[in-house]
């Protein structure tokens, strides 16, 4: 089962929500999954600096709200909100980019771009954060085991029931390509009640690309 199925796509509906939430007509439906994408691809690339755990978007008549969970919110909202201002004209003009090339989609000049900032309480509990810092780890050339014993003691002392954490490809720059698992404490995937955080992200190194996966079970 764990090694089948994303984690949190087994448990939409008892604990987890979609991180889209809107409706489309069957024609406009792919166009828009497209521009969710898009979207995100472009803000996880503007905002690396401040830690994106999680991106929601929710959509209604002329109007995206977005809600950005992030590790460092002072870093996006900037001094007095100019941050957050030019952020909003820079998502208006690549979704106004993204139109123009898809002519199923209705290009609005007054589309409406809501941004909501909300702070991640506690950084090394999200998956996602903690599987990009061991992939921008690995791309310094350090220590594999290191880095990922390491990124394990910051988690569970964060207050997690358990944690795991799986590499593969050329690590440490070896001839053969293998995969490494790290894990401590409990992590039972099949059980649908248990709160498993799921992230896969993979990390550009000198000798090729290395997949990180990172699972953590909290309380």
């Amino acid at each position: 089962m764990g090694h089948k199925v994303n984690p949190k796509a087994f448990r939409i509906g008892p604990l987890f929500t979609w991180d889209s939430r809107w409706f489309a007509s069957d024609k406009q439906y792919k166009f828009v999954v497209v521009e969710d994408a898009l979207i995100r691809k472009n803000l996880l690339k503007k905002l690396a600096t401040a830690g994106v755990a999680k991106i929601e978007i929710e959509r209604s008549i002329n109007k995206i709200t977005l809600i950005i969970h992030v590790v460092r919110p002072g870093m996006v909202i900037g001094r007095g909100g100019a941050g957050l201002e030019e952020l909003k004209k820079y998502i208006q003009v690549e979704i106004l980019k993204h139109r123009t090339r898809e002519k199923h989609l209705e290009v609005s000049k007054t589309l409406k771009v809501e941004l909501k900032i909300e702070p991640v309480k506690e950084p090394n509990l999200s998956a996602y954060f903690v599987a990009n810092q061991i992939a921008d780890q690995l791309a310094k050339r350090l220590p594999a085991k290191r880095v990922c014993n390491f990124a394990l003691e910051k988690v569970m002392n964060s207050g997690a029931k358990g944690v795991k954490i799986m590499l593969a490809g050329r690590i440490g720059g070896a001839e053969i390509s293998r995969r490494e698992t790290y894990k401590v404490g409990s992590l039972p995937l099949s059980t649908i009640r248990e709160n498993i955080d799921f992230a896969a992200t993979p990390s550009l190194t000198k000798s090729g690309y290395i997949g990180v996966k990172v699972w953590i079970c909290k309380n």
